[in-house]
């Protein structure tokens, strides 16, 4: 059974598509969120369990749960191919946002939840030396892992090469690139590649993008967290393919 802890999360996957077994709520818990929580899972027959603000806790698996956690079944990625087929048919010009071995769960959650407010298709990571849909990311993604293609690689690269199969132009988030951000043409079909926090894009998968992009930034402290760069670029996208 997968852990989803937080208000928002939970009440988004009672809106989602998958099932929950029962959720667990703090006592003397009250609130808009947590009223529609049990109006919500009344509603569907999820049960609703009342303990200590302790049980919550080492429940969670995840700081401040806000005085919930649901049982549910977990997650299911989508295969590239199928999130590729998808987004053909359903999307024009659909953007998908890849992410190189990022290893924070906070970083992937608002990662992802930016993805989803942008109406990008899909977030692909891989499976090795990268995190996975923790209780932590449920969270920090707010409830939007519920409402995005969640796709796991074996091969980034190999992704890349999909996705530029598919039409999409690649490009890279890197610190040093001669090219700014918002010089580019970002409209179109497009696949984004975030690096990791501290080492940035691989080699390989640096050489692979079609052109690197770098946001303007002072000498100090010369740098971006992940997901806050990754959603300026993700905007600029949504600029430029509204206007």
């Amino acid at each position: 059974m997968a852990k989803i802890p937080g208000r928002n999360p939970v009440l988004e996957a009672l809106a989602g598509p998958r099932q929950l077994k029962e959720i667990y709520l703090a006592q003397n818990s009250q609130g808009e969120i947590v009223d529609k929580i049990i109006d919500e899972a009344e509603r569907q027959g999820v049960k609703v369990i009342q303990v200590e603000e302790e049980t919550i806790a080492d429940m969670a698996e995840t700081s401040n749960p806000q005085g919930v956690v649901a049982l549910g079944e977990e997650l299911k990625n989508t295969s590239l191919d199928k999130a590729l087929d998808w987004a053909r048919q359903e999307k024009t010009n659909p953007r998908f946002l890849l992410l190189d071995q990022i290893q924070d769960p906070y970083n992937m959650g608002a990662l992802i939840r930016t993805a989803q407010s942008a109406n990008m298709a899909a977030v692909i990571y891989p499976k090795h030396r990268s995190c996975q849909i923790t209780p932590t990311v449920v969270k920090a993604s707010a409830g939007a892992v519920e409402w995005i293609k969640l796709c796991q690689v074996t091969n980034l690269n190999r992704a890349i090469e999909k996705l530029k199969e598919g039409g999409c132009w690649i490009a890279g988030a890197e610190a040093k690139a001669s090219q700014y951000y918002y010089q580019a043409d970002l409209k179109g079909s497009l696949g984004l590649v975030i690096g990791n926090e501290g080492r940035g894009l691989r080699r390989l998968v640096r050489d692979n993008c079609d052109f690197l992009l770098s946001i303007p930034v002072a000498e100090h402290p010369g740098s971006l967290n992940a997901s806050v760069a990754a959603g300026i670029i993700i905007y600029e996208t949504v600029r430029q393919n509204s206007s």
